[in-house]
């Protein structure tokens, strides 16, 4: 008799028998409901879920370590998901229901193995003829390592060897005409491709977002492609990583409706859970049989003692989202989702702030508001940009400034440099739509002396900021603690949250902090010196500023 390993998967994780996230247990609740609804639009084929499972275990095997050579025998965990992935049809046309999976877990749980398991299926026995699978990932080496394993199985079995022929680039599997191929990050080199499988490895490291979309784009002549996503979380932030995780969590939570796509997500519900031994199971489910426990301890217990360990453990091990280990703040600390609506503030007092880049960069305006009896401090920003460069610093940068353009969050000045006539309008507009009040506006040394002219004839008073560590250290350290209280509402603006993870810190002698880029120059930290530039504004007028309001 068929095995329904949905259903099994989802009666242990329920019952505590596996420890897992809340997101799988809500998806597999969600799954395991649908294997026995008759009515609605998708079907579960018992015999369409387990193929690729009898397929993967019958012609497959290891290639590398203790097991190498031996049948590659799936976990319960692995099977679930390949049972829901390829199970779920369209009742009418017997087609997939699922054409993209998000899969995130901790590293050296099997899912290179998995993947190779899944792509040599897809190349052989889908029943797609011409199919065109490919594994990419951000560096071509990385691509190559699920390339490789296939290659690896296919040697290991004269059934299949017989009929594969590895060519310079790639395999070709003679009976349908199939390839499978390799991919790296160049984008721009991709048009033309007509895939039908795409395993993306390592999704935290994809920062051309341009690469998921092309590859994306050409499935679409296919009947019923397939995209797998296979990561562990990264330290790269406001990325296609972010987004893709992002929807992914949308739908496990029933907040977004989609589908055509599967989110199964291994991480720790609590970020604190990472000391908890129990707990580890949530982002590491091939622990003990897989992934060795005693190594997955001598981890935990070396950041315990070495911090700068921690949040490569954290976001590895167990799919945390951090930041660079130079970072001033973790992500857990960055991260606020709560918004708030401009308008009820209108009549209100507030504190502005803005950084101006030299002329080709990146600008930002931002202003603070508080409420009375409130520490909470609310915070909208604008962020400009040379309309001429927008498609060049795409490309070249890997930012979605794009993105952040068609939400608004951007504005985009004609001409290939920054006018800062745009960013006195921007303040003047916000001022009078809703009737603020800006006590001060701070600036830094560096602003052109016609702008701080400009904004003085609107009326604006205009604060220098000296940007040394006797101004900004104690304002940024008010300004850290308030972010890890999250008592920092920034509308969820991604910019600013890339901004927040891309600033690390200099320490002096005396240890005051300045802000410094941790990453590389393209990675800005514009709206992290402009929201600074308030706080120094709030520091120096805290009394004054609050009895106002």
């Amino acid at each position: 008799m068929t095995v329904n390993y949905i259903l099994q998967y989802n009666e242990a994780i329920h019952s505590e028998e596996i420890a897992a996230p809340r997101r799988v247990k809500a998806v597999y609740a969600r799954l395991a409901a649908a294997c026995h609804d008759t009515a609605g639009k998708y079907a579960f084929d018992i015999n369409k879920a387990t193929r690729p499972i009898a397929f993967i275990e019958a012609f497959c095997k290891h290639s590398k370590g203790e097991w190498a050579g031996q049948a590659l025998r799936l976990e319960l965990f692995q099977k679930a998901f390949i049972q829901a992935l390829f199970g779920f049809v369209d009742r009418e046309t017997g087609l997939r229901r699922y054409r993209e999976a998000f899969f995130l877990v901790g590293r050296k749980n099997g899912k290179s193995t998995l993947l190779a398991g899944l792509a040599l299926y897809m190349l052989t026995s889908d029943g797609e003829g011409g199919a065109e699978c490919y594994t990419a990932a951000t560096k071509y080496a990385q691509a190559r390592l699920i390339f490789d394993e296939v290659h690896h199985m296919i040697q290991q079995n004269p059934d299949l060897s017989r009929h594969f022929r590895k060519r310079k680039n790639d395999l070709y599997f003679a009976p349908s005409m199939s390839v499978f191929k390799p991919l790296a990050r160049n984008s721009d080199t991709l048009d033309g491709l007509n895939a039908s499988f795409v395993c993306l490895d390592e999704l935290h490291g994809v920062r051309d977002r341009n690469l998921y979309e092309v590859l994306k784009q050409s499935q679409s002549a296919r009947r019923q492609p397939l995209f797998v996503c296979i990561t562990t979380a990264g330290t790269t932030r406001e990325n296609i990583f972010d987004d893709l995780y992002n929807h992914a969590c949308g739908v496990a939570d029933g907040a977004l409706s989609d589908p055509q796509f599967l989110p199964i997500l291994y991480e720790l519900d609590k970020r604190d859970e990472w000391t908890d031994p129990a707990a580890w199971i949530k982002a590491n489910p091939a622990l003990c049989s897989i992934k060795k426990l005693d190594d997955l301890t001598a981890k935990v217990e070396r950041a315990k003692q070495e911090p700068h360990e921690l949040s490569g453990v954290l976001c590895k091990e167990f799919n945390i989202r951090e930041t660079v280990k130079t970072a001033w703040l973790s992500f857990t600390d960055i991260d606020n989702p709560a918004t708030f609506d401009l308008a009820d503030f209108r009549g209100a007092y507030c504190i502005g702030g803005v950084d101006l880049s030299i002329t080709t960069d990146l600008t930002c305006a931002s202003l603070l508001f508080m409420r009375c009896g409130d520490d909470m401090k609310y915070i909208t920003q604008m962020y400009f940009l040379p309309a001429d460069n927008l498609q060049e610093r795409v490309r070249q940068d890997k930012i979605p400034y794009d993105k952040w353009f068609d939400r608004g969050l951007l504005r985009l000045c004609t001409g290939n440099s920054i006018n800062y006539s745009d960013v006195t309008q921007w303040f003047v507009d916000t001022v009078r739509d809703y009737d603020l009040s800006p006590a001060w506006v701070y600036y830094d040394s560096y602003s052109a002396r016609y702008f701080v002219e400009e904004m003085q004839m609107q009326g604006f008073t205009m604060v220098r900021c000296i940007q040394g560590a006797k101004t900004l250290s104690l304002p940024m350290q008010m300004l850290g603690q308030d972010l890890k209280a999250h008592k920092v509402n920034y509308q969820n603006n991604p910019i600013l949250k890339w901004c927040l993870t891309n600033t690390g810190i200099q320490t002096d002698r005396n240890g005051n902090i300045v802000p410094v880029k941790n990453q590389s120059p393209r990675q800005r930290i514009d709206g992290t010196a402009a929201l600074l530039d308030c706080y120094v504004g709030l520091y120096e007028h805290y009394n004054e500023f609050t009895g106002a309001i």
